[in-house]
């Protein structure tokens, strides 16, 4: 027999009547969504779906389906079938056992909804988004837009999934980002590409109207976009809204002859990090374009320490309205009007794309990209019902967990390090108490999280 080496070796196992839980921390994201004011935005919008007093209230299935998201266990909604037997967690979000829903609540729920309640969900989104402007209150607002690939190459009969520019099938929805939240969005089949239609147009026209009209007049707006989107409708659109528009261009044979015929006087760099990029300016438009934009040849000549040889450059041609629409940047003070008129300021945002995209990666760490119904409506619904949660998940940070965890964190490190806390819940009196280990609580400043979460500044609309 081996010797024993452990003097606290547990013998028995047993059950308590206990109410704990193993999501202590969610409760922190069940208040903050109380005291934001989202679920009574979401209740006004959508209240018109119960159908009969007997059934749950709308606000309380859109908090469940929240919380469910930022939970992350599964995602799939018959998971909800256990949640509705866990005292613990019913109470971590602060939710009566009676009123939890079952997974056969939650699919009858979305599916009441269909395509034509798009709209409501994009307004609540453009509201949450000039509710963060409000308070941040940039003088410049930098936007990036672009399409999103949802992978359901595996789903069956799916309406709406379609073969992606991805080579997978699946939903390809339109995104506008800023500071790594999405703004607006529409959800699309996925052989949408990004000139499909008028879309873009009509998009970027309705928001920066918004931001105009409920923001600022005189805000200046930068817009980035790469080359799925290069096209004059929408290059016209967004010069003809005044906003400053940094996009990627085509590699036509006329553009590679005018970069290899100039001459190396014409050629200038510039230094970033560890790169050098040297470009070229010229004006450039199509055959049947109306008028010249500012264009930038570019050439990267270092990576890792090493310079690249000519053949092996990574060159891109950068398209821009700065320099041509002096509008664009009337309202800058002259320091900022003068750092954007500079080469290297138009390239280096440019370059930010790359970092605007990793908002598609925590969204979808944050959710889950195959969408659980037959039918394009419900599917819908639940995309938005994800980025609404998603741009919450976002703000949750910023006002409630910033001093304890990176606003940049994943929602993967926030579950492991915020949500997944034991805790139990004590009900004595008219007193609910939430108990933690004291090393939990100090560690986390559980007490400052606890007072964060009470007094987000509500959402006004």
């Amino acid at each position: 027999m081996k010797s024993v080496r452990s003097s606290q070796r547990i013998n028995k196992i047993g059950t308590t009547s206990d109410t704990i839980t193993g999501r202590g921390g969610i409760v922190l994201f069940s208040r903050y969504l109380e005291m934001t004011g989202i679920l009574d935005i979401l209740e006004s919008k959508f209240g018109f779906m119960r159908k009969s007093a007997k059934g749950l209230p709308v606000w309380i299935l859109f908090k469940q389906f929240f919380c469910f998201l930022l939970d992350g266990t599964s995602r799939h909604l018959v998971y909800f079938d256990q949640l509705q037997k866990d005292k613990g967690y019913a109470a971590a979000i602060e939710t009566e056992r009676s009123q939890m829903a079952s997974s056969h609540t939650i699919k009858r729920f979305f599916k009441l909804f269909g395509w034509w309640l798009a709209p409501h969900f994009r307004w609540i989104l453009r509201k949450l988004f000039i509710w963060r402007l409000k308070i941040m209150k940039p003088t410049e607002i930098e936007i990036y837009i672009d399409s999103m690939v949802m992978d359901n190459d595996d789903a069956l009969k799916r309406h709406g999934v379609e073969p992606t520019y991805k080579k997978k099938k699946g939903f390809q929805p339109l995104h506008i980002i800023w500071n790594g939240i999405i703004a607006d969005a529409i959800f699309r089949g996925g052989s949408k590409n990004g000139n499909f239609g008028n879309v873009v147009a009509n998009m970027v026209t309705d928001l920066v109207k918004q931001i105009r009209s409920e923001y600022s007049e005189s805000v200046t707006i930068i817009l980035r976009c790469d080359g799925g989107f290069f096209d004059e409708k929408n290059f016209t659109t967004f010069n003809d809204l005044n906003i400053a528009f940094i996009a990627a261009g085509k590699m036509y044979d006329a553009v590679k002859q005018q970069a290899g015929d100039a001459a190396d006087c014409y050629w200038n760099s510039y230094d970033i990090k560890e790169q050098t990029w040297s470009f070229l300016e010229f004006g450039f438009r199509c055959d049947k374009w109306k008028g010249f934009f500012r264009a930038f040849y570019t050439r990267c000549l270092y990576e890792d320490r090493q310079m690249l040889l000519d053949f092996a450059r990574p060159d891109n041609v950068i398209l821009t309205n700065i320099g041509i629409n002096d509008k664009v940047l009337e309202n800058c003070t002259a320091e900022r009007r003068q750092y954007w008129l500079t080469p290297a300021a138009i390239i280096n945002s440019y370059h930010q794309c790359g970092t605007d995209e990793l908002c598609h990666r925590g969204f979808k760490d944050f959710g889950f990209e195959q969408l659980p119904f037959k039918r394009f409506g419900p599917n819908s619904a639940v995309y938005y019902c994800m980025l609404i949660a998603f741009f919450l998940y976002q703000t949750f940070k910023e006002d409630v967990t910033a001093e304890i965890i990176p606003i940049t964190s994943y929602a993967t490190s926030v579950r492991r390090k915020i949500i997944d806390i034991a805790a139990k819940i004590v009900k004595k009196g008219h007193t609910i108490t939430l108990k933690l280990s004291e090393s939990v609580r100090h560690s986390l400043k559980f007490d400052l999280l606890w007072t964060n979460c009470q007094n987000p500044p509500p959402i006004l609309v």
